[in-house]
């Protein structure tokens, strides 16, 4: 009899069982009767965990009276074994077995052979299956996978049953079991809270035996095609460029997708009698039981992908296509992926994500840019954690040291709670300075903006009490779009923005785009070929090859400034002649829009950001153009320093409290001074405490920064004597010394300012 025979004969037969009346202890006992003399067994035995515990819930073959009476822990015995690891065990010997130990009660003594498999919901165990023989043999492949199959069926009759033990269930399987510490690369930092809910949620399969074998392999045939379409689509598309580490993962994906022994394994599933659902779900859980056992990581990460197709498959096949946003937060909720687009991320309840952990991601990522503007902690580079985390285990993210504490025992929960509490307590003391200008002690007025870059941000104006937006990122509506977004769009959201902030200025920035933001539907051949993204083809430099481009959106901003003052800045000019260009199409338009009669801003202030090192060298031939200059210190810092942000190996080298930085900073601060030009600072660097205290004494006056640093950076500008700070500065940029961070703590101690 082949397997899929085997498992059938034994299918029809629980299928009875479970559509009976019969109570749940009375369906468990039919079940034990049908397996063991499926498989010619003398013993037949269903372990479920019960207030931690497995208890002994039916048998064929052993002492009845043990029934309800043997219990074992977790990892206790052969079938603790099972439990903890999630793993198939089959013995000619039991006794060999180092994890053997003898339950007198059972009156197993005689039995030499044992099998069994782990019972699996949700992707924990939740109990055992055990067959036993007298003669020592080991089972054959046919048994052990009508057994699997078994399983599967006894994990839904459980769980109709309500017999899952919810609380317990947690604290079995591997990687499952107990507090996990997951560490990562810290993408956006800050500390969050509440329970792990997974982007792609796992499908729930409702019914586990099939009524029409036929039916459900063209189901799975059907799911096969449009999930290789899918592949294929996602290999061609325009966004991944020619060459790199994802055309590697793509072609496993592929070569996974095309793979017939995956595809067999399903049909045989089938077969024996379940649904395409449960098929994949059972091929899955073998997977998962091989990926245990392997120690080499790039074999692991391999089998990873065949998970995420395989979850991709199911929920095809399943129709359930939604991600969790579609089904919406009901809690405090920490977001769990493998990548995300920053599209998918503003999908999400806002009130209720409080964080994201990401097996993948960069700094560069768009979802980190937007992530960062909306105030939500991301780790990213945390390998395995789908491995370790289950949907609705309690997570505490502390991105600001890198890593995630899942299931946390009550002592590290409680730290934390004290941590986050002072965080909190800081939080509303800096909210108490909303309405206080930002003067410092020697009554200098220190102008404190936000940066933003969706409509919703604006409100942060009036909720921090900062003085304008320094930097609204426009590329983020052309981030989260699936095409060039049209120019009455544009115009649309760019007098959105100006009508909310009032009388506050807002300084746009154009279209920052290409390069590390690369999107679908702007495609270029060369750009696809750089080694560096971030010093590509991008930003001022597409937006002129593009001229349509700028031309619609300087159109768009001149519209949408009509009767207001419109600040416009050009990100990543290197050279005069790149200024020269951009505002020559603002010229055009502007000239157009005034032979339509249009309503034309009242004024125009034009400027640029200083990221790229050269611009300093000509800022004598670019100031009498420019109303103000924004230095843009996150580009900035990686081509002065030749670090990469991105590269978590360069971490420790990109640091802002350089003295080539700051020396570099306080040269650009000494070529404005005395010019009619506005100097200000936007970026990381000016919204922590410490570096700004080192942008004071350099001598910026103009921050923008995240509005969730604005009351930290008031309380610290409060405290801060001008003349002392400058002096300080200059003191350790002439002298330099090992650390100047170090320095540049002791002196803020001294005077009692907080750099935390």
């Amino acid at each position: 009899m082949t397997a899929a025979a085997s498992a059938r004969q034994i299918l029809v037969r629980l299928h009875e069982v479970m559509a009976s009346r019969m109570h749940a202890q009375g369906k468990l006992d039919a079940v034990v009767d049908i397996v063991g003399e499926a498989l010619d067994s003398e013993v037949c035995s269903i372990y479920l965990l019960r207030e931690g515990m497995l208890e002994l819930y039916a048998t064929r073959g052993l002492n009845k009276s043990a029934v309800h009476v043997t219990r074992m822990a977790v990892g206790e015995g052969l079938t603790g074994t099972i439990a903890q690891n999630i793993e198939t065990l089959n013995l000619a010997e039991a006794k060999a077995h180092p994890d053997f130990e003898y339950r007198p009660e059972t009156g197993e003594e005689k039995f030499h052979s044992f099998a069994g498999v782990p019972i699996v919901y949700r992707e924990r165990a939740v109990g055992a299956l055990i067959v036993q023989h007298v003669d020592p043999r080991r089972y054959e492949d046919i048994e052990i996978e009508a057994l699997q199959t078994t399983a599967m069926v006894l994990s839904e009759l459980i769980a109709n049953a309500e017999l899952i033990d919810e609380v317990e269930a947690g604290s079995t399987g591997d990687g499952h079991n107990g507090t996990q510490v997951v560490n990562g690369l810290a993408l956006v930092k800050g500390l969050a809270a509440g329970q792990a809910v997974f982007h792609q949620p796992r499908v729930e399969i409702v019914q586990v035996v099939a009524d029409d074998i036929e039916a459900e392999r063209q189901r799975v045939y059907r799911a096969f095609d449009k999930m290789r379409e899918q592949i294929d689509n996602m290999a061609s598309q325009a966004e991944f460029g020619v060459g790199g580490e994802h055309e590697e993962v793509l072609e496993t994906y592929k070569m996974f997708a095309y793979d017939e022994g995956w595809s067999r394994r399903i049909n045989e599933a089938i077969d024996s009698g379940l649904t395409a659902e449960a098929a994949i779900e059972r091929v899955q859980q073998r997977t998962r039981m091989r990926m245990r056992e392997i120690d080499d990581p790039l074999l692991a990460d391999r089998m990873h992908d065949l998970e995420d197709l395989a979850n991709r498959l199911l929920r095809i096949v399943s129709g359930q296509l939604g991600t969790a946003a579609s089904q919406g937060l009901r809690r405090d909720t920490i977001l769990i992926a493998r990548n995300l687009g920053p599209a998918e991320l503003l999908e999400y309840d806002r009130r209720r994500l409080k964080g994201v952990i990401l097996e993948e991601g960069s700094l560069t990522a768009h979802v980190v840019i937007v992530a960062r503007a909306m105030g939500i902690p991301v780790l990213g580079r945390a390998r395995g954690l789908r491995g370790l985390v289950r949907e609705g285990d309690e997570v505490l993210l502390d991105a600001d040291a890198g890593t995630a504490t899942i299931r946390p025992s009550q002592q590290i929960a409680d730290a934390f709670d004290t941590r986050f509490a002072r965080t909190r307590e800081k939080q509303a003391v800096y909210a108490e300075l909303r309405d206080v200008e930002p003067f410092t002690r020697c009554g200098t007025r220190i102008q404190v903006m936000i940066n933003a870059g969706l409509r919703d941000d604006v409100s942060a104006l009036a909720m921090t009490g900062a003085d304008g937006i320094g930097l609204f990122r426009t590329e983020f509506q052309f981030l989260v779009s699936a095409t060039l977004p049209q120019r009455e769009k544009q115009t649309r959201l760019y007098r959105d923005v100006l009508e909310a902030a009032g009388d506050k200025p807002v300084i746009f920035r154009t279209v920052d785009i290409g390069g590390d933001k690369a999107v679908p539907y702007l495609r270029d051949e060369d750009a696809a070929l750089d080694e560096n993204p971030s010093m590509g083809w991008r930003a001022l430099r597409l937006a002129l090859e593009r001229e349509g481009l700028l031309r619609a959106q300087a159109r768009a901003l001149l519209e949408a400034a009509g009767g207001h003052t419109l600040n416009v800045m050009f990100p990543m000019v290197s050279e005069p002649w790149e200024f020269d260009a951009a505002k020559a199409v603002f010229d055009e338009q502007l000239q157009y829009l005034k032979t339509r009669k249009k309503v034309l801003p009242e004024a125009i202030r034009y400027g640029a950001m200083l990221e790229v090192p050269s611009l300093a060298e000509v800022l004598d031939l670019l100031i009498p153009k420019l109303s103000f200059i924004s230095v843009g210190t996150n580009d900035l810092t990686q081509f002065l320093l030749a670090a990469d942000r991105a590269n978590p190996k360069l971490a420790v080298r990109y640091d802002w409290l350089s003295h080539s930085i700051l020396r570099f900073l306080r040269r650009v601060v000494q070529n404005v001074a005395g010019q009619e030009v506005d100097l200000g600072v936007c970026g990381e660097m000016g919204g922590r405490r410490l570096e700004a205290l080192a942008l004071l004494g350099l001598g910026f006056r103009r921050f923008s920064i995240t509005p969730a640093a604005v009351g930290p950076i008031k309380e610290l500008i409060r405290k801060v004597e001008l003349e002392e700070i400058t002096a300080a500065m200059n003191g350790w940029l002439s002298s330099p010394t090992v650390d100047l961070r170090h320095e540049l703590q002791e002196w803020a101690s001294e005077r009692d300012i907080d750099f935390e």
